[in-house]
């Protein structure tokens, strides 16, 4: 059991950094897509997205290219800062991120285009700046939504393989999640440490998914009350 415990802390602590990230990029850029008109929107809305439906390997594969100690952005930083993202959990958890990310992206843009507008331009009527619009109005009432796909990108973030494999590597007590955990269990052919590791990811996974369910139905419930 205790061996299963090491990648379980660590696959909380990603698995939590990542939707953290991911809330705050998701919610921005949602917002950004679902109130502005703008040429290549669209576009946008597809590359945002492209993450959900691209395959894990592909992913990690950019990722390299972008903060590899020769990337564009791995370079950037091993020279200005000596830091590096690669083989670290730091680089798991931007790699979960960018996986969990497209799941807040398109939860916040559906609630915030659910919001009615008319509600927002009274409240810029009677003075409200456009923080005060977003915190009173426009975030309370997409709240549900939001929430809703951020349970969701922390169940993506525990089961991410691919890119965090890619990025991160698999080092025991460093990088090895409880993904990696399972992988590496059943190579060995140890079936025991394998199944606990499976109900521990399940039994979380199962929790966030029911949470997110309930989450929705309360908001579906509100809005046929309106």
């Amino acid at each position: 059991m205790m061996k299963g415990l090491t990648p379980l802390l660590l696959t909380l602590k990603v698995a939590i950094l990542a939707t953290f990230i991911a809330f705050a990029a998701g919610v921005a850029f949602a917002f950004l897509t679902s109130r502005c008109r703008f040429r290549g929107r669209e576009l946008l809305d597809a590359v945002l997205t492209l993450p959900l439906v691209m395959p894990p390997t592909v992913l990690g594969y950019y990722l390299i290219v972008l903060i590899g100690r020769n990337g564009w952005i791995g370079r950037w930083l091993y020279q200005a800062f000596g830091i590096t993202l690669m083989f670290t959990w730091q680089g798991a958890v931007l790699a979960s991120a960018v996986v969990a990310f497209p799941l807040v992206y398109k939860s916040a843009r559906a609630a915030f285009e659910n919001v009615d507008q008319n509600l927002e331009k009274a409240a810029r009527t009677l003075g409200s700046s456009e923080w005060g619009v977003f915190f009173r109005i426009t975030f309370p009432l997409a709240w549900h939504g939001v929430m809703a796909g951020t349970m969701l990108a922390f169940a993506r973030g525990m089961g991410e393989f691919g890119a965090t494999l890619m990025v991160a590597g698999n080092l025991p007590g460093k990088t090895q999640t409880l993904s990696l955990a399972v992988y590496d269990a059943v190579q060995a052919g140890n079936d025991r440490l394998a199944f606990i590791l499976v109900l521990l990811t399940s039994a979380v996974c199962i929790t966030v998914l029911i949470g997110a369910g309930r989450i929705l139905r309360t908001q579906y419930l509100k809005e046929i009350d309106r």
